[in-house]
């Protein structure tokens, strides 16, 4: 990915479309943002696919994140909260603890943060 400085933050190009980034959100998504994200959507596409593979089919899947920013020097993350709403056929809390063990350990994001990152998360499970 190359990034290009503009007068309100940077921009790239991908595939999908132009990624703006800034500090201030109002020209684009804040650093802090992406990495949230990056973590939720990779864990759920990730608990998805373990899901269908399991064949547990998934109507629909909901991330609610909490995000813990230290408040001094660089504001860093310390902790980041997935709260998953699952709604599924073929599925119990026993699986559904199994498929987030999974998740965890497969989710490339969660394992590039773990070790400066606190990362934890809760579901609940709705049926279909």
């Amino acid at each position: 990915m190359n990034f290009e400085m503009k007068e309100q933050g940077f921009q790239t190009e991908t595939e999908y479309g132009t990624l703006q980034a800034a500090s201030d959100e109002t020209y684009g998504f804040r650093p802090f943002q992406l990495l949230v994200s990056s973590v939720a959507v990779c864990s759920g596409g990730v608990l998805r696919k373990i899901m269908e593979k399991r064949r547990q089919t998934v109507h629909d899947i909901q991330i609610q994140t909490e995000v813990t920013r230290s408040g001094e020097g660089a504001d860093e993350i310390q902790s980041i909260h997935l709260h998953f709403i699952v709604k599924a056929d073929n599925i119990n809390e026993t699986k559904m603890e199994k498929n987030m063990e999974w998740t965890r350990k497969h989710c490339s994001m969660v394992q590039s943060v773990k070790d400066s990152i606190d990362i934890t998360e809760t579901f609940e499970i709705q049926t279909g």
